[in-house]
């Protein structure tokens, strides 16, 4: 029951504030002005929940506004201690875990598209088709105290040897309730479903589908910067037998123009949902967790009118 205790901490918090409204109207910061672009004009004023669509492992509420494109690029590097990490490999910076290029664009503003590869040495890389869309938008009068988000994931492992291609895909599902409690704070849990048409590892009694929860968390400590915190359970009873870990991930967000950056701490080597629910056996206690990076830029492609002025 020990790996339920930061999980159910944060449903727990989720209970005790629900009935607290968020007054995102004070103090604007850089963050909401920049990510006001990711939700639609609205009367009823929606609120940008988090900051970036992407946190550490898991994927936000917030959606691309039409026509702008994110580009992402997320990186984990090696093991910073134990036996593959320490002074040999200039802990964990010499070696590559993962590394996730992907480009998510705005076919409306709630209706996203995102296409992406991982090079995790695990398969060979995996090759990613999503689409995402926000269902319901939190309001700053409360109309709607939360934010939901769905989205679905396909992916096809690259290169190592498979006997069907059929047996390269996996597919990805998740539902995203998530709610600004307050300027500073915000949360989400997102109950998903992993399949994977060939289990990974293919060992005898890992399932080919299973279920996992995760919940995420956004803490501003200033105008730019927020702690940001992700955890997921994978419920599979294989994992549970075998001394598989669950992905955590704890890092420093930071807005700047146009970019947000994120430096962290995780055990999960991989970067898509895939593969690090599927594999995650890294154990903190030895060392076995690792520096990463998420950078997120926005373009926006709307045409805009130039004013001319009178002469």
């Amino acid at each position: 029951m020990k790996k339920f205790t930061l999980l159910l901490t944060l449903i727990v918090v989720t209970n005790l504030l629900m009935a607290q409204s968020p007054d995102t109207t004070k103090h604007p910061t850089v963050a909401d002005s920049l990510f006001n672009s990711m939700n639609a004009n609205n009367p009823r004023q929606n609120v940008p929940v988090f900051s970036s669509s992407r946190l550490i492992l898991s994927q936000t509420t917030e959606t691309v506004k039409k026509n702008n494109l994110n580009f992402l690029v997320l990186h984990h590097f090696g093991d910073f201690a134990g036996s593959a990490g320490g002074g040999k490999t200039f802990f964990g910076l010499d070696a590559i875990a993962d590394v996730y290029i992907g480009f998510e664009y705005g076919i409306t503003n709630n209706l996203n598209i995102d296409i992406g590869r991982s090079t995790i040495p695990l398969t060979g890389g995996l090759a990613q088709l999503e689409l995402k869309y926000a269902l319901v938008h939190q309001t700053s009068d409360g109309s709607s105290p939360l934010a939901i988000t769905i989205l679905g994931e396909t992916g096809a492992q690259l290169y190592n040897s498979f006997p069907t291609f059929g047996d390269r895909l996996a597919y990805f599902g998740e539902a995203i309730f998530a709610r600004k409690f307050s300027h500073d704070f915000s949360l989400q849990l997102a109950p998903s479903i992993v399949q994977d048409n060939l289990p990974i590892p293919n060992a005898p009694g890992n399932e080919e589908t299973f279920f996992s929860l995760t919940a995420s968390t956004q803490i501003k400590v200033s105008k730019i910067m927020s702690i940001v915190v992700d955890y997921a359970h994978p419920f599979s009873s294989y994992r549970s037998a075998h001394g598989y870990s669950d992905p955590v991930g704890l890092g420093l967000q930071v807005v700047t123009g146009g970019h947000v950056f994120t430096i962290n701490v995780t055990n999960a080597k991989a970067v898509s949902e895939v593969n690090y629910l599927s594999n995650t056996q890294s154990d903190f206690s030895e060392g076995q967790f690792r520096l990463g990076f998420t950078i997120s830029r926005m373009f926006d492609f709307n045409h805009k009118e130039h004013y001319t002025p009178k002469r």
